[in-house]
């Protein structure tokens, strides 16, 4: 993997993070590091927006990864800033932190240590989450005399219900790793010395289908989750009927009557 560089000015210099790009993997990493518990900025939020918007565009990248340096991925944000923002910079916070949501791409993200707060926002806010053992989730803000702001108990509350929503923000509860998988929180629970592994092995999995079909089904699934059934099985028909006139799908079919792999381009 390389440094990537941008040509954006506001991403001259990354704030507590930096991003690397294998171009022969299709995948860039967005990778958390300020040192000891990566402790997010307020501007760190809005570069990490910029850097996923930009991702998003570019050709060479298939595959987002958020991880982090060191044994914890994040402990949260910079408590102090929040005093200090301003009532517009609050007020963009979730905006910010969904960005992997929105990002047309698959984003997996790689929690292990302490994922508290924004670190765990932000994780809830990609695709894929995958923990060592060693990981822990909450979302802290009641001792603090807050509530999450950037979208954690509302994305938590879609996945594992109101009641252990509840139990974990107004008790301020940390969610071990294996628990976090039963819940369906974490996708993934590994042994921490394999979570590099297990991370690189589903970022390669996910290259090996058709870029277009990826994009549809992110955008459908995030789409439809608060519509109706009958809602989403409309849309769920529209989707499939445009990806019928894809050059993906007719390799994809030609290639599975031909017993051989697909090679997808993305159109």
């Amino acid at each position: 993997m390389s440094p990537m560089t941008f040509t954006d000015p506001r991403l001259a210099k990354l704030d507590g993070f930096r991003v690397e790009i294998d171009e022969a993997r299709e995948r860039a990493d967005v990778i958390l590091d300020r040192p000891r518990f990566n402790i997010v900025s307020m501007p760190q939020r809005d570069q990490l927006r910029l850097v996923f918007e930009t991702l998003d565009e570019d050709a060479r990248v298939r595959v987002i990864v958020l991880r982090a340096a060191g044994e914890h991925f994040s402990s949260g944000g910079n408590i102090k800033g929040f005093m200090e923002a301003t009532p517009e910079t609050v007020s963009k916070l979730a905006w910010n932190i969904a960005a992997p949501a929105r990002c047309s791409k698959p984003v997996i993200v790689a929690n292990r240590g302490y994922c508290f707060g924004v670190g765990f926002e932000l994780s809830l806010a990609c695709d894929f989450r995958i923990v060592s053992e060693t990981g822990f989730y909450a979302l802290p803000e009641q001792r603090l005399g807050q509530i999450p702001g950037s979208g954690g108990s509302a994305r938590l509350q879609k996945i594992v219900g109101i009641t252990r929503t509840k139990d974990i923000v107004m008790r301020s509860r940390r969610v071990p790793a294996r628990q976090a998988y039963d819940w369906g929180i974490a996708t993934e629970c590994v042994p921490d010395a394999e979570l590099e592994k297990a991370t690189d092995a589903l970022a390669d999995e996910l290259r090996g289908f058709a870029p277009l079909a990826q994009r549809t089904a992110k955008k459908l699934l995030n789409d439809t989750e608060d519509s109706t059934l009958s809602i989403a099985i409309e849309l769920e028909g529209h989707c499939y009927s445009r990806l019928r006139q894809s050059d993906d799908f007719k390799e994809g079919v030609e290639a599975f009557h031909a017993k051989r792999p697909a090679k997808f381009k993305g159109s």
